[in-house]
Parts: structure tokens; C-alpha cells; sequence
């Protein structure tokens, strides 16, 4: 019988590295689309509530939320972007750090001192080195954009499948693995609710910046509805996110003698965007989300979840700032319910 046994599970992991091997291209994006799935699993109740309980209508309706509230910006953000590349001039990037590079400045009695490194820092700028860095960035967003939208594509798909079957697949897992029902739920309503709070915050906070950026270059001629979407996509990347957006058009208005629109453009990004709402507005929306829309308050450290969202992108891209909260969450989960099944001596 023990032999038995030891042939069956060598038997499953044999057959388990096959089926990882056969879906290993698409491994990624079905973990994220099973992740994004778990987020929302209250937004899905609450169609199925509101559709009476048909499920694949209600499918439907979360997965219609979500390419509206997540994908289409991005999609729309790509394909203008990518027109806008298509017929860029690369001597603008040029004419902007020359003009920047040779502008005579100086600074007040106080800050004298810095004036000499300043201008030591802009002399040692090689604009040929700069203008092919920025074609080759050029080149791999437009070559990267297509796997890009692909993975996108087949994300949205897993994700309609993760909800419309997620419910008989949770069952499964639970009847087949060898924990307490409830230790079980405790480990998956974790990941769920931190899941959900990165999420919505992350797309709330996002959508929220980027319309406050979208109103200010909107003023000043710019279609504020892409540079809205642009910037709300920048600022999922934590830390440095906006800053990559509103500093190089800042350089450009101040570099086209529009110094009017720098300052501006450049100080109501810093002291609004990312002040208030970043700094103060940006945690009231994550409590209102923590106590309004996931059954259980998360109480996992939010900067925690912050180095996570870092590591992920280093290690995953831009998909690690899902990944990343996930894996730490399933790991600080996994450390809770061995101390409580060893405190029950299961273990």
C-alpha cells in the first residue's frame, strides 16, 4: 500500500510538470488573471446578487467593469502613444537639452556654492549618447506594446473564465487539500482581501491623478484625456511613477521659452498630485476601501505591501506590482497557519 502511494504521487508530479510545461507560455497571465479574479470576487458577488445568481451574465458584467476600469485606459494610452512615436521628431528631444544644457542661470546668495556643480553636471551631458537612448526606448515600447496588449488580451479572457468557474474550483481545492476548512478560508479571505485593497486603490488612485494631471494640460494645449491616461499608468509605479511624465513635458515647455507652463505644469504636479493627493488622499482612500468594500480588514503593513509592489516589478515588470503584494501576502498567510496548526500539534 505504501508503495502504492509513493507511485501515485510520483505518478501526479510527473503529470503536474507536464501540464505546467504545456501552459508554461501562458503560466503568467493566467496566474494574474486568477489573482485580479480573487480582488474582485466581492465585485462579482454583488453582480451575481444583482443578476439573481446567473452567473455567466454576471461574468460578463465584472468582466466588462474591469476592461473599462483597467485595460481600455492602457489600450488607448498604447495605441495614441504609438501614433504620437510614429511621428515624433527626435530633434525636439535634442533642441530641448541643448537649450537646457546651455541655459545661463544663477542662483540666489545662498545656494551659490551648488551653481559650480550644476553646471559642471549639465556640461558632462552627451546629447548623442541621450537621443539614441531615447530611440532605443522608442523602439522597445513599440516592440514590447504588442506582447503587451496580447498578454492583455489573454488576461481579460483567463479572467472571465477565473470568475465563471472560480467558485466549483475553490470547492475542489478545499475538499482535496489536507487542512481544516477553516484554516483554509483564512489563508484565502487574506490574499483576497489584500489583493482587493491593492487593487482598487491602485486603479482608484490612478484614475484620480490622472484626471488632476489631465485638468492642468488640458490649460496649456495638451489632450488632457491622454495625458490623463498616460500619467495614470505612469503612476502604478510606485515611488518615481508621475515624475516620468510631468517632469520631461515640464523641461519641454521651459526648453520651448514657455517658462509659464513649466512652472506650473511642474509645481501644481509636485504640491497637488503628488502632495495631496499621493501623500494625504491616497491612504483615506485606502482606509474607505479597507473598511467599505473587503469583507475583512487587511492588517498587513501597507509599506510591506509597498517593497513588494517594488520587488515585483523588478522581478515580474509591470505585472510584479500584482505579483508582488500576492506572493508576500501567501507567504506571511503560510507562517500564520503553521503557527496555528502547530499550536494545535497537527504538525
Amino acid at each position: 500500500m505504501k508503495n502504492g502511494k509513493i507511485f501515485l504521487i510520483c505518478f501526479i508530479l510527473v503529470v503536474l510538470t507536464l501540464l505546467l510545461y504545456l501552459f508554461k507560455n501562458f503560466l503568467l497571465v493566467m496566474i494574474i488573471a486568477i489573482l485580479m479574479a480573487v480582488a474582485t470576487s466581492n465585485l462579482h458577488l454583488r453582480f451575481l446578487n444583482l443578476t439573481k445568481g446567473r452567473k455567466f451574465l454576471a461574468t460578463c458584467m465584472t468582466t466588462a467593469c474591469i476592461v473599462a476600469l483597467f485595460f481600455a485606459p492602457f489600450v488607448y494610452a498604447m495605441i495614441e502613444f504609438a501614433r504620437v512615436l510614429k511621428n515624433f521628431d527626435i530633434n525636439t528631444i535634442t533642441h530641448t537639452l541643448d537649450y537646457i544644457k546651455n541655459y545661463e542661470f544663477s542662483l540666489p546668495e545662498s545656494l551659490n556654492f551648488l551653481e559650480p556643480k550644476i553646471k559642471e553636471f549639465l556640461a558632462n551631458i552627451d546629447l548623442n549618447t541621450l537621443s539614441k537612448q531615447s530611440l532605443s526606448y522608442a523602439s522597445n515600447f513599440t516592440k514590447s506594446g504588442a506582447k503587451f496588449l496580447i498578454d492583455m488580451v489573454l488576461i481579460c479572457v483567463f479572467y472571465f473564465f477565473a470568475n465563471l468557474y472560480g467558485t466549483e474550483l475553490v470547492i475542489y481545492i478545499k475538499s482535496i487539500v489536507p487542512i481544516e476548512k477553516k484554516e483554509l478560508e483564512d489563508v484565502l479571505s487574506e490574499v483576497s482581501n489584500v489583493m482587493a485593497v491593492v487593487l482598487y486603490s491602485m486603479v482608484i488612485v490612478a484614475i484620480f491623478q490622472g484626471a488632476l494631471f489631465a485638468i492642468i494640460t488640458a490649460v496649456f494645449g495638451y489632450n488632457g484625456f491622454l495625458m490623463g491616461a498616460i500619467f495614470s499608468i505612469s503612476s502604478l509605479i510606485p515611488a518615481i511613477g508621475g515624475a516620468l511624465i510631468y517632469i520631461p513635458i515640464s523641461l519641454y515647455e521651459f526648453a520651448m521659452s514657455n517658462q509659464k507652463a513649466a512652472f506650473w505644469i511642474f509645481g501644481y504636479s509636485v504640491l497637488v498630485i503628488s502632495f495631496f493627493a499621493d501623500t494625504l488622499i491616497k491612504p483615506l482612500i485606502i482606509k474607505w476601501i479597507n473598511e467599505k468594500l473587503v469583507k475583512t480588514p487587511t492588517n498587513i503593513n501597507e509599506f510591506l505591501i509597498f517593497l513588494a509592489m517594488i520587488a515585483g516589478i523588478s522581478s515580474f515588470g509591470f505585472w510584479g506590482i500584482i505579483l508582488g503584494p500576492a506572493i508576500l501576502t501567501f507567504f506571511i498567510s503560510t507562517i500564520r497557519l503553521y503557527v496555528i496548526l502547530k499550536d494545535k500539534n497537527l504538525i
